[in-house]
């Protein structure tokens, strides 16, 4: 052995890289050790073996140096181990003068770990994605507070219209959460990044409504601002303007408002030059606008431009499965706004359930923040509701409900009875004429209904 054969194999033996090479018939001349341990085969000297031979074995699955004595070119492939390992195996032939393959020099790296980790990355990255979905569901959910089947297709409706520019005009009761709605559309459109005006036209005094609105010049008027003033509708320029309770909106104004919505244009008081604007209208109102209309006290073309995407609201009154995810959304809220901790008990709920919300979700909410501030106890009992909602008569349901606090709150079996007792005094004298009727209706005597009657006069 020359000397270079002696430099070269002690290179190989030496080196950190995986080196194998072999002639022109695939028989291996110099290798080293590491070379194998990648591909899991016991240690021994391969020197003279038979790159083929080894092919044939299952030990390179498949041989690159024999890929490369075919091709007779640099070849890059994966190759994988019979214990399951990956293997990315380089390699590179080399020519003589008359341009025939001499000899063959082929490197392997165990990618095993790396692929691993890939695949771990993947799936990784594929249930971040499920969990982003999910997430944005539970959002979604978490949003509306929506059981009924009306808000949910409403909220489906305002999802479809959100990226668009089409007027929407909310009709319903007041407190029903026209504002709310208004405000979660610009969100989910393109202009989320851009102003919402929100403007209650009947807060607005009349002989203020057009500076309000359209802004002023400076010197357009005694009193006015040095500088002029920007209005309400160039605030909202490329954003969202919300205009509540349209229905107030002065018929001068109506008119001038229809311009702005025709033209996309309009003029500040004093002004000489005309602005451009573009903005995303979304009206509310409580009223019956065609019914207005045919009053005379709204434009019929002012009308049709606002009735693009007409949505209407319900009372809570009439979707009573959203009241129970209202209550539990605004205490939430509130407990976290305050710190607090505070709970409705069921008997609470219960009454809640059944009372008829003339102030819609506004009410519910204010109630809440009512009922969390002014509770001593953490738990919230029916004993703290306003006299209002309390006045309704209980059902049965609601009788058992409050014998259960009698006993939750008062441990003395005597002023239990008493209590109770008391309750059903109460709901005989409701039901009955007479007392021999109230003695009938409650199973005992009627000189007992009288002694009772007289027993607790001060406080039935």
């Amino acid at each position: 052995m020359s000397i270079a054969d002696i430099i070269l194999e002690k290179i190989i033996k030496t080196s950190n890289n995986n080196i194998t090479i072999t002639d022109e018939k695939g028989i291996i001349l110099y290798t080293n050790s590491d070379h194998w341990s990648v591909y899991d085969a016991e240690p021994k000297n391969y020197i003279g073996e038979s790159i083929f031979k080894l092919q044939e074995q299952g030990l390179l699955t498949p041989s690159i140096t024999a890929i490369v004595l075919e091709k007779k070119q640099p070849t890059k492939i994966m190759q994988h181990t019979r214990k399951g390992k990956i293997i990315m195996s380089t390699a590179y032939p080399i020519f003589d003068e008359n341009g025939d393959i001499v000899r063959v020099i082929s490197y392997a790296i165990d990618q095993t770990e790396i692929s691993n980790l890939q695949e771990q990355y993947e799936q990784l990255e594929r249930k971040l994605k499920g969990y982003q979905t999910e997430v944005e569901e539970l959002r979604e959910k978490k949003e509306t507070h929506y059981r009924s089947k009306e808000m949910q297709q409403i909220s489906k409706t305002l999802q479809r219209v959100a990226n668009t520019d089409a007027t929407v005009l909310m009709t319903g009761e007041s407190g029903v959460g026209k504002s709310m709605l208004a405000r979660k559309l610009h969100t989910q459109g393109h202009r989320q990044k851009e102003p919402f005006i929100e403007v209650n036209c009947s807060t607005i005094p009349i002989n203020l409504f057009e500076s309000e609105m359209f802004g002023y010049e400076s010197g357009s008027f005694t009193g006015a601002q040095k500088n002029g003033k920007q209005g309400l509708i160039e605030q909202a320029h490329n954003g969202t303007l919300f205009l509540d309770e349209i229905g107030e909106l002065p018929l001068a104004m109506q008119a001038k408002l229809l311009k702005v919505l025709q033209e996309k244009k309009f003029m500040r008081i004093g002004g000489n030059k005309e602005r451009r604007i573009d903005f995303r209208l979304v009206a509310a109102t409580n009223k019956d606008l065609e019914e207005m209309v045919q009053k005379g006290d709204f434009r019929l073309d002012l009308y049709y431009r606002l009735n693009v995407i007409p949505v209407h609201i319900p009372p809570l009154r009439n979707r009573k499965e959203d009241i129970s995810l209202l209550i539990n959304h605004y205490v939430d809220l509130i407990n976290r706004k305050y710190n607090t901790s505070k709970k409705l008990h069921s008997s609470t709920y219960e009454v809640l359930l059944k009372y008829k919300w003339p102030g819609n979700v506004r009410e519910l909410e204010n109630l809440m923040e009512r009922l969390i501030l002014t509770s001593e106890e953490t738990m919230i009992w029916p004993k703290s509701l306003p006299a209002s909602i309390l006045s309704q008569e209980p059902t049965n349901g609601e009788e058992m409900l409050l014998i259960e606090q009698f006993v939750i709150e008062d441990h003395n079996l005597k002023n239990v009875m008493e209590r109770v007792e008391k309750l059903m005094l109460s709901k005989a004298q409701k039901h009955c004429k007479s007392t021999y009727e109230m003695a009938e209706y409650l199973g005992i005597s009627q000189p007992s209904v009288i002694r009772k009657l007289k027993k607790y006069k001060e406080s039935i």
